[in-house]
């Protein structure tokens, strides 16, 4: 019982916020601002090196950086906009790199936390992918048939339209950017506490008896296993719902 109580976990406010390194107030700079300036610096770091002195038989980074290309041209762009969207192939692989690397800070030792459990980043991508996805449609349909084609989807019966067309506005306007960003957090966030608890846990029993810690330190490996699956999956299904957005809004129903 006594042991029970010796286990003090932080509150939560402590495992999201940290405190301003530089600055005061909103333009403070922190360490998460700083691990996503150098998430920044990582990929275009790794896309140069790649790109440096490209071979024919591609070995090192630039295997890895032509993979990472081949899987969003083929599992993402080529799955949900057909060819006409690989013009948005260097968006996408952006993109996708860009939440990799701060959803990955959540597993690294002494950092671990996740650039994205911060919702603001999260909400910054989702309002990036709005208005590219808004604004292509409004260029490929033109103001009056995109906002036909959002509100009047075809094959519905004309007296429904009275109760589908707020909903598909509503959903297209305002939910789709929440959803994308919430999602990511929320995930993200939800990873970051987990590990957290189990470090805790895993912790204060490694000091009190070594043998009650090996059961959560077991649990907290496997834990970080498991949310490097969950960070690498979480930049895809950002990443490829960006497309399906961007693609409806190029290719309308008909």
């Amino acid at each position: 019982m006594n042991l029970l109580f010796a286990i003090e976990f932080p509150p939560v406010s402590h495992l999201v916020e940290w405190p301003d390194i530089f600055g005061d107030g909103p333009f403070a700079v922190n360490k998460v601002v700083l691990q996503m300036w150098v998430s920044v610096v990582i990929v275009v770091a790794f896309y140069f090196v790649a790109a440096r002195k490209r071979k024919l038989v591609p070995k090192g980074v630039q295997n890895l950086a032509e993979s990472v290309l081949d899987f969003v041209h083929n599992d993402i762009i080529l799955q949900t906009m057909g060819p006409g969207g690989l013009a948005y192939a260097p968006f996408l692989l952006t993109l996708f790199s860009f939440i990799l690397v701060c959803n990955i800070w959540e597993v690294i030792p002494g950092i671990q936390m996740p650039v994205t459990a911060r919702i603001a980043l999260p909400v910054l991508l989702a309002i990036l992918v709005w208005f590219i996805f808004n604004i292509v449609g409004i260029i490929k349909q033109g103001p009056f048939g995109y906002f036909k084609s959002m509100c009047f989807p075809p094959g519905v019966p004309w007296p429904l339209y009275i109760l589908i067309a707020p909903i598909e506005f509503v959903s297209t306007i305002f939910v789709r950017p929440l959803s994308l960003s919430v999602r990511l957090f929320a995930n993200m966030l939800a990873g970051h506490l987990l590990l957290v608890t189990f470090a805790v846990l895993t912790a204060s029993l490694w000091s009190a008896t070594y043998v009650g810690a090996i059961l959560p330190g077991a649990l907290l490996v496997a834990l970080t296993g498991f949310e490097i699956l969950v960070a690498v999956l979480q930049a895809f299904i950002f990443t490829i719902l960006a497309a399906v957005y961007i693609g409806g809004a190029m290719n309308p129903e008909h």
